[in-house]
């Protein structure tokens, strides 16, 4: 005796169980998106189907990754929530194209296949929480459709065993949700001091500027960063061979000038010639002496003192050892260790309302724990570029209580006047808009 051959109905009957078990025998939800995309595809044989939870696409036939934004995921997305606006998203059917939009029916031509079936997820209380959208060229027979039907039911029980609490954004009644929405928007409108922060730096008050006194090469300094220094020590000094040289021979041209006025004025008395040079002579004699006594000046300013008592303000020594100077290029300043402001570089975007006095915290990048308060005192009404190549406005600040090192850098934090939470959040946001929009 001869088994009977299935026919072609317990073959589909046969794919239909199997396709059920292998859904409530997924281990996990990601197992679970790909069955549901990739198992019935010898059944129906459609080209794709894709699986959206609360109106994000979470697989896609074929595609072990979905891309957020592939021209098909957003196509798919944008039509399940068409057909969710339209109220018909919760019931099995045959996708027309008469119900979503022009674009959207164009990018069906492009990206899918021609006949559409819908495949609504309800939860126990028959609420929609996500869907298949299945595509083939051929049309959907009623027979297909009852079968993807019952097979949706057993999808919605299989998912919703791995994963019993919806997603947020279906979970929440309409009326919960606009409570919510309404005391975030009060919580928007909550006054808040307004606030911005900026790099700043510790520099000193009323310190003496050390300028190059003229052209030439620094041989040696002679302090090192924050020394100690008092009146009349020297600083540095400048490469003086060329100055000596130059006093020497201004000192030979003086005594030459002067041999021969007096040589001449010896002669005035038995010639008549000589006597009419004499006031040549003599003012050469003075044209020389002036070149010596400049002379000496140079050579003298080829060392240069502190005309105050405090610390020396620079950078570095080697910075300066060996190069060419230009006279009045800033060297170092010295300061009084105990006198110092804030200074603040505040960017174009972040420039508010504030007003001489306004409260300043200062965090250092060395002690970023410890606040240090300051009062606005000065701020430019002109931005200039800072030394990273961004505009910014200089603001100047007094402590309220003893200075730190002069040097130090961090970041200020200026308070304003209080504004809306609102403002306080999207002011930037809101600022780029305007920029870009034009409201």
């Amino acid at each position: 005796m001869t088994a009977q051959v299935p026919g072609p109905a317990e073959r589909v009957f046969a794919q239909f169980l199997a396709l059920q078990k292998q859904a409530r025998a997924a281990v996990d939800i990601d197992n679970l998106a790909y069955v549901l995309v990739n198992d019935a595809q010898p059944l129906f044989g459609y080209r794709h189907a894709a699986l959206l939870i609360a109106g994000r696409a979470q697989a896609v036939t074929g595609i072990s990754q979905v891309e957020p934004h592939a021209p098909f995921v957003a196509f798919v997305e944008r039509a399940a929530s068409q057909l969710l606006s339209q109220g018909a998203s919760a019931k099995p059917q045959v996708v027309n194209a008469s119900a979503l939009t022009e674009q959207t029916r164009a990018d069906w031509q492009s990206l899918s296949a021609g006949a559409v079936f819908w495949l609504p997820l309800l939860d126990r209380r028959h609420q929609l929480f996500g869907g298949l959208w299945v595509a083939r060229e051929q049309p959907w027979s009623e027979a297909e459709q009852a079968l993807l039907i019952q097979l949706g039911d057993c999808y919605s029980h299989a998912w919703l065993a791995l994963q019993p609490r919806k997603p947020w954004r279906l979970r929440w009644p309409r009326k919960k949700i606009l409570a919510v929405a309404l005391a975030a928007s009060l919580l928007m409108l909550l006054p808040v001091r307004q606030s911005v922060l900026a790099p700043a730096e510790v520099v000193a008050l009323n310190g003496q500027v050390v300028a190059a006194p003229l052209d030439g090469v620094i041989t040696e300094f002679l302090v090192k960063p924050n020394q100690l220094v008092s009146k009349g020590d020297i600083l540095l000094r400048f490469d003086a061979t060329s100055i000596k040289a130059q006093a020497d021979v201004a000192e030979r041209s003086l005594n030459v000038a002067e041999a021969e006025l007096k040589a001449n004025a010896q002669r005035a008395f038995a010639d008549a010639d000589s006597s009419a040079r004499i006031d040549l002579f003599a003012a050469r004699v003075e044209q020389k002496r002036a070149e010596r006594d400049y002379a000496r000046e140079l050579l003298a300013r080829s060392e240069v003192r502190a005309e105050r008592d405090g610390i020396a303000v620079f950078a570095d020594a080697q910075r300066w050892t060996g190069k060419p100077v230009q006279t009045g290029e800033r060297l170092m300043e010295i300061a009084d260790p105990n006198q110092a402001e804030l200074r603040i570089e505040l960017a174009v975007g972040d420039a508010l309302d504030f007003k001489t006095g306004s409260e300043v915290a200062l965090f250092l990048d060395s002690d970023p724990l410890h606040r240090h308060a300051a009062r606005l005192q000065r701020s430019a009404y002109e931005a200039q570029q800072t030394a990273s190549g961004q505009l910014a406005y200089r603001l100047d600040a007094e402590f309220a209580s003893a200075p730190p090192r002069i040097g130090l850098r961090g970041t200020a934090k200026l308070f304003g006047d209080r504004g809306p939470l609102a403002l306080y959040l999207l002011r930037r946001p809101l600022a780029a808009l305007r920029q870009t929009v034009g409201l």
